[in-house]
């Protein structure tokens, strides 16, 4: 199969754009036509109710004119105010209208891009279950447009929204991520791109310094690499000089984080769009990453290991073998004694999350701030230096 966006930019039946819109809303699935509905019937009823009174003050508007003996220019003011509000009101609907269209040519072509390159289509996810940093974050957090492929392994492209706070101070945040399911769970490693980082970085999570990892080469010129104390050599098996170049050749405009079983690209801005340059950036480095991932599915946690060592030992320990010759001369094969456990998977507890730190910069220019404006309001700058 060769990569094919030729339903991102094609023309569309109008009727297929229909006819999948209904097998959407049959599914469940919001179009937004109810919230179109709504606001169809707020603007008619702002209609019903300004129309009359606005135009009652023009028609006395211009009766004064009239008896007043003026014309011309005063005449004319009033109706092009009328016409003006009723264009305005015009442009409303228009907007309405061509939006929500536009919303179902989006998920339309997404599907067909979708299918045509082996995945599916999913036009909404709310609250994704995934463990990434920006998926346990505020409230309202939902996917969108996501498209997704199980083959060689699973992988979801979408859009995500989340929002904090409330009244004047809420904020909604926008991301764009690429979920990729591993073949083991892995330490908490994350990726901070240093191509994306503002004042604050980029990030939503600040991480302990103590935590940062130097990599060989030209990577810390890239990526900022964070891991759990005492699991430096683990990401040095798994970030591999190849590793390191595929990373920094296909995926250097975006962080990653791994943590469980999965591999997370992140961007503050929508990944699933229907411009086709941006996908086939995407597949690119997704499949450049996916040609080293299948080695990182032989890592063990040695920490783990150890454990299971000591667990081992003590079933082995004398008083703790009673009927074991019984039961090994019942079996058709020889079976090591002491092992009572199967072997461990997955990460010890001390690797499975970055430790976080308080963002303590953000923090003091805030402190600043707050204190500046309490000193202007207060008067207390003008005594200081006002002399």
């Amino acid at each position: 199969m060769t990569f094919d966006a030729t339903a991102l930019t094609e023309p569309v039946d109008r009727a297929a754009v229909r006819a999948y819109a209904s097998r959407l809303r049959a599914q469940g699935f919001d179009d937004g036509s109810l919230r179109r509905i709504l606001t169809f019937v707020a603007v008619g009823v702002a209609v019903l109710i300004f129309v009359p009174v606005f135009g009652s003050v023009v028609v006395t508007v211009v009766s004064s004119f009239a008896r007043a003996g003026s014309g011309g220019v005063f005449t004319v003011i009033p109706i092009l105010m009328v016409v003006f509000a009723l264009g305005v009101a015009g442009l409303a609907v228009w907007g309405l209208v061509r939006g929500g269209a536009g919303a179902g040519v989006r998920r339309y072509r997404l599907d067909r891009f979708a299918r045509a390159n082996g995945m599916s289509f999913v036009p909404a996810l709310a609250d994704p279950p995934l463990p990434g940093m920006i998926f346990d974050l505020g409230s309202a957090r939902s996917s969108s447009d996501l498209v997704r492929g199980d083959r060689p392994r699973f992988v979801e492209f979408a859009n995500y929204r989340y929002t904090t706070g409330s009244g004047k101070e809420r904020t909604v945040h926008q991301w764009g991520y690429v979920a990729v399911r591993l073949d083991t769970p892995l330490p908490h490693i994350v990726l901070d791109a240093l191509s994306n980082n503002g004042l604050f970085g980029n990030l939503p999570e600040a991480f302990d310094r103590d935590q940062r990892l130097s990599l060989e080469g030209d990577f810390d010129q890239h990526f900022a690499l964070y891991c759990p104390r005492g699991y430096e050599r683990d990401a040095l098996y798994l970030f591999t000089p190849d590793v390191m170049a595929r990373f920094i050749d296909n995926a250097a405009a975006l962080d990653v984080e791994i943590v469980d079983d999965w591999l997370f690209l992140y961007a503050k801005r929508d990944l699933s769009t229907l411009d086709p340059a941006t996908w086939a950036w995407l597949f690119g480095a997704v499949g450049a990453l996916l040609d080293k991932l299948g080695q990182w599915g032989r890592w063990r946690d040695e920490h783990l290991a150890t454990d299971a060592s000591s667990l081992a030992s003590t079933a082995a320990a004398p008083g703790n073998t009673t009927g074991a010759a019984s039961v090994a001369s019942a079996l058709p094969f020889a079976a090591p004694s002491g092992l009572l456990t199967p072997p461990p998977a997955g990460v010890a507890a001390q690797g499975r999350r970055l430790q976080r730190r308080t963002p303590v910069a953000a923090i003091g220019v805030m402190v600043v701030f707050v204190a500046l404006w309490i000193a202007m309001q207060t008067g207390l700058l003008d005594r200081l230096f006002g002399g």
